[in-house]
């Protein structure tokens, strides 16, 4: 099953500490919902270990992550699949931009991913529901990360 994603994000920073972070495998695993494991194979390679919950199924994904046109420091695409046993598998990318902004930087995303299995069966709207759950939960960790406020403490 199929689902798109696109939106945008004011970060507190500028535009080179966001792509460090972006970059930053204990900043993302800090950000990333469910994450216990995120080891960086080489400059644009990640495996992960994330624990999901999606409605009644609740599963342990295992898959890789992989950076692909990189365009330091303006974006870049990030792909990934996972394996969740019999909860079933999930993979997709998303497209990531960034713009300066007054007072920060502004974040674009745009995300496709696809999931089977039993997860899969669980139904478009409660699929999507969680996905747009987990990235607004992503988003509002790492721009936490980047807060001024953070850095400090």
């Amino acid at each position: 099953m199929a689902m798109t994603m696109q939106g945008e994000v004011a970060l507190p920073a500028d535009r080179a500490t966001v792509w460090a972070a972006l970059n930053d495998p204990e900043v993302l695993k800090a950000a990333i919902p469910g994450c216990q494991e995120l080891e960086k194979i080489s400059d644009t390679e990640f495996q992960a270990v994330a624990k999901v919950s999606v409605g009644p199924v609740k599963a342990t994904f295992k898959g890789g992550v992989n950076l692909t046109d990189l365009d330091p420091p303006n974006g870049y695409t990030i792909s990934g699949e996972g394996q969740g046993g019999v909860a079933g598998w999930a993979k997709g990318g998303a497209k990531v931009r960034l713009e300066d902004m007054e007072g920060g930087t502004k974040l674009i995303y745009d995300v496709e991913a696809n999931v089977g299995g039993k997860i899969a069966q669980l139904g478009g709207r409660l699929i999507n529901g969680v996905a747009k759950k987990y990235a607004d939960e992503f988003f509002a960790n790492f721009a936490k990360i980047l807060s001024p406020a953070e850095s400090a403490a």
